[in-house]
């Protein structure tokens, strides 16, 4: 499956969970330093930036104008918004073969789509099993994704961008196996 598809495929199913998902209140998730709005907003705001950040922009020219709540009062109308125009962009600058000006160095476009994929389809299995959502992630997705983050697991960790692993469980299930690997336990619930 080419990147352009993967990514937005993994943005679809991030969208779905969030329609599904109902009010965004301050409920746990996975990732302990957001709540289920602050998980969103990240998302959402991860959106905003791609459209520049595709198009060319630095990091130093987008500047601070996506810090914040980005959700305001339409956080699905905003989100779906904002997933429409970074899927756009995002299909061009592969199409170009564009070079993205990240925080840490210029990187091909198409390993900032494998990110930004990435990032939509754990943190969709983060949104979808703290609001009581459908847990499953597409296996073309997953397959997708792991064969991307194998060579990637360690720098993340390193980086502090992913968690621990948790310890080995029981399942070599590939959806369980890639929750692991970002550092997720595949049966996590908001009570444990």
């Amino acid at each position: 499956m080419d990147i352009a598809n993967v990514h937005s495929r993994s943005v679809a199913e991030f969208l779905a969970r969030l329609e599904a998902a109902g009010d965004l209140g301050t409920g746990r998730t996975p990732c302990t330093d957001w709540d289920v709005r602050e998980l969103v907003n990240h998302v959402v705001a991860e959106d905003l930036w791609t459209v520049p950040l595709m198009g060319g922009a630095t990091v130093e020219e987008v500047g601070d104008q996506f810090d914040g709540d980005v959700l305001g009062d339409d956080p699905l109308g905003i989100a779906r918004a904002a997933a429409e125009s970074a899927v756009e962009a995002t299909a061009r600058a592969l199409a170009a073969d564009s070079i993205v000006h990240l925080s840490f160095g210029d990187t091909p476009a198409e390993e900032y789509a494998y990110q930004l994929a990435a990032d939509h389809l754990i943190h969709g299995w983060d949104l979808a099993v703290a609001t009581g959502g459908d847990p499953r992630l597409d296996p073309e997705l997953v397959e997708a994704m792991a064969g991307w983050f194998a060579e990637r697991e360690d720098l993340y960790r390193s980086a502090g961008a992913i968690g621990e692993r948790p310890p080995d469980g029981a399942s070599t299930a590939p959806q369980d196996q890639l929750l692991r690997a970002f550092g997720r336990r595949a049966h996590w619930t908001p009570r444990s």
